[in-house]
């Protein structure tokens, strides 16, 4: 087989540039289509008739910021999307009206986060929102008439966390976390919320149970749960006599997501992702439409848009091994029509597997990872490389999150560029049971980066990577570990890339958005209490910032000006302890952006960047860095010097 540097690059641009087209779906009434795609090279959302794909017109104007996220209200009379500044996360709620094409900012306050409280079935131009423009911390419940644009308030919050509403938009449920770190939820009546929680959760439940949903006549309120059990399973709970009746449970993995029916609110299949995401369908004629799909569709697939009759579906389909595409299924026809390639340019590109398996920690724990390798390094295919090859340990951000099976375009990139590419869902991810979760608590810069570094000796052991050019990549909480990695083992990694990850647990902790005020108990019974000796020392213990000078090898830091999560502060802060400890770094500062990067101007130049840092350290290959970093806004702020071809490039 080739090696690795015979196979041509994949450019960049194609990885992490806009979509052709992105997240379709189909208006309730199945008269239209609509979806994202660039218009003078920002993502913005096109409509078209159902009938006629072709007659498509662009329907925002949004000139720097891309639109990510928009829906269809149920009386499809207009389209909705959610978009904040620069990164801030305030996100405000906007319409486009469908017959005019007036745009409305449907909430039009400053330092305010919406939040959809309540939607229905049966009442289609209305919805419940969440807004804190009276106090950051609480958001106040309005009835929003989506046509008009009229606010009514319907609760004002002095001290929830969240709500739950029935398919009349009538409030039923306050949630509320106690004392323990656990959640207590209050029954709704009549506008008030009565004094004692009808269900209370433990700390250990937290992150595993919760309410999942009414039914569209209020009778069966659906539950997923982990109490007195390991895996979250799923309950339908009778709101008239409280009695459950279990429905779907797994003995490694939480339920995940569900298929409900459009008219009545019940579950008609249910998915479970250990390794991999497999459906089971309850509704026989779902089972039949998903096993129709299933007989036809490479890869994995799911549904990303239904009519209210339920006979269109939009149906999203990744091959993993080529770009993912989107068709429009017609039921009762049993047709499958091309709506779009999200990135035909990939289309012949030399995507790689990605292999789900499983890795034992040092303690017994069982740890569900996703390794991809370098194109010509596995001649059968089993999985392994022929010769250990440089590899990058990819963590994910969270920590309460995972990793998934399916296509990664960062595993793609570093892949495409010679190495290895591993990615650990280390204790404290999610969807595995609340015993993985909770085996985490208190374990930041310990037990947790255990794992990560037994993840490191087991690829070692199985001949997958060069013990002397292994790197630690990631965000958010994958930064931090990156820090920790080049901070805590020195010796380990040969380099590491940091995106927004936090330096110092306490200012972290003490610098949280203001709406996460209702839920801080969780993080101090988590991760440590600042209030206490012994929390404030097992922060300090736990970060980076403390131990920066044993930093010896290259780091690369990357960070949005905007982050309300991860502030500036916590990448600044590390980057000064190392100058005045001598210690090189490359940081690279973006104005305009927050926890991530979301103009893709910003994103290629990061990977550009973090692929030559790289290749100076593990010796892979590298898209040559020419004048990427002109359309985007980063700042090199330190150590140009420590990125190849970066010096004397101006940014």
């Amino acid at each position: 087989m080739p090696a690795a540097d015979s196979f041509p690059i994949i450019p960049r641009d194609a990885l992490f540039g806009n979509p052709t087209r992105a997240q379709g779906k189909i208006s309730p009434d199945a008269k239209w289509l609509s979806w994202l795609a660039p218009h003078e090279g920002v993502l913005n959302i096109w409509l078209a008739p159902a009938h006629d794909p072709d007659k498509a017109r662009v329907m925002t104007k949004a000139t720097a910021r891309p639109i990510r996220q928009h829906f269809w209200p149920g009386d499809a009379k207009s389209l909705l999307y959610v978009q904040d500044k620069d990164g801030d996360e305030n996100f405000l709620l906007y319409r486009i009206d469908l017959e005019t094409g007036e745009e409305t900012t449907l909430t039009p306050f400053e330092n305010t986060r919406v939040q959809v409280v309540g939607a229905s079935e049966t009442i289609k131009d209305r919805i419940l929102v969440g807004l804190n423009n009276r106090d950051p911390q609480f958001h106040d419940v309005y009835l929003l008439d989506l046509n008009t644009g009229a606010l009514t308030l319907v609760y004002e919050n002095n001290s929830f966390a969240g709500f739950m509403a029935d398919d009349t938009l009538t409030l039923r449920m306050a949630m509320r976390q106690n004392e323990a770190g656990g959640t207590d939820y209050f029954r709704v009546t009549e506008g008030e919320v009565e004094d004692e929680p009808f269900e209370t959760t433990a700390m250990e439940d937290s992150l595993t149970t919760g309410p999942a949903g009414y039914t569209t006549d209020g009778s069966l309120l659906y539950w997923l749960d982990s109490r007195g059990r390991n895996t979250a399973a799923l309950y339908a709970q009778d709101t008239a006599t409280g009695d459950r009746t279990l429905i779907a449970e797994d003995d490694k993995a939480d339920i995940g997501g569900t298929i409900r029916h459009q008219q009545t609110g019940e579950v008609q299949a249910y998915s479970v992702d250990y390794l991999t995401t497999q459906w089971t369908a309850i509704d026989p004629a779902i089972g039949a439409a998903l096993d129709w799909l299933g007989e036809r569709l490479e890869g994995d697939f799911g549904i990303s848009s239904r009519t209210d009759d339920d006979r269109t579906w939009i149906v999203w389909n990744d091959p993993l091994t080529a770009p993912s595409a989107t068709y429009i299924f017609d039921r009762d026809a049993e047709t499958l029509t091309a709506f779009y390639v999200s990135r035909p340019e990939l289309e012949g590109s030399p995507l790689q597997p990605m292999h789900p398996l499983e890795i034992a920690s040092r303690d017994g724990l069982t740890l569900p990872s996703y390794l991809t390798l370098p194109p010509g390094s596995d001649d059968d295919g089993d999985g392994r490389p022929e010769n250990p090859v440089p590899m990058v340990l990819l963590v994910h951000g969270g920590p309460w999150a995972r990793d998934s099976y399916g296509f990664n375009a960062a595993h793609q990139m570093l892949a495409n560029r010679g190495y290895a590419v591993l990615s650990v869902n280390f204790r404290g991810s999610t969807g595995f049971g609340k015993d993985f979760i909770n085996a985490s608590n208190k374990q930041w810069g310990l037990k947790m980066h255990d794992d990560l570094i037994d993840a490191v000796e087991w690829a070692i052991e199985e001949g997958i990577a060069a013990r002397d050019k292994v790197a630690i990549m990631g965000g958010s909480y994958g930064g931090y570990a990156t820090l920790a990695g080049l901070a805590f083992t020195p010796d380990v990694f040969a380099c590491g890339v940091d995106i927004v990850g936090p330096s110092n647990l306490e200012t972290l902790l003490s610098t949280i958005p203001p709406y996460w005020a209702p839920m801080v108990k969780i993080f101090h019974e988590r991760m440590g209490n600042p209030d206490t000796e012994e929390g404030l020392a097992l922060l300090k213990a736990a970060s980076p910032l403390y131990k920066a000078d044993r930093i010896t090898k290259p780091l690369l830091i990357a960070q949005g000006a905007n982050d309300p999560r991860v502030k500036q502060a916590e990448s600044d802060q590390i980057v000064g302890a190392m100058k005045e400890a001598g210690i090189p770094v490359t940081y690279v500062l973006y104005p305009d952006e927050g926890h991530g990067f979301a103009r893709p101007e910003n994103s290629i130049a990061f990977f550009a960047l973090a692929e030559n840092f790289l290749a100076q350290c593990l010796g892979g290959r590298a898209e040559p860095l020419g004048d990427v970093l002109k359309p985007s806004t980063a700042e090199i702020v330190e150590g140009e010097g420590y990125v190849k071809g970066l010096a004397g490039v101006p940014g």
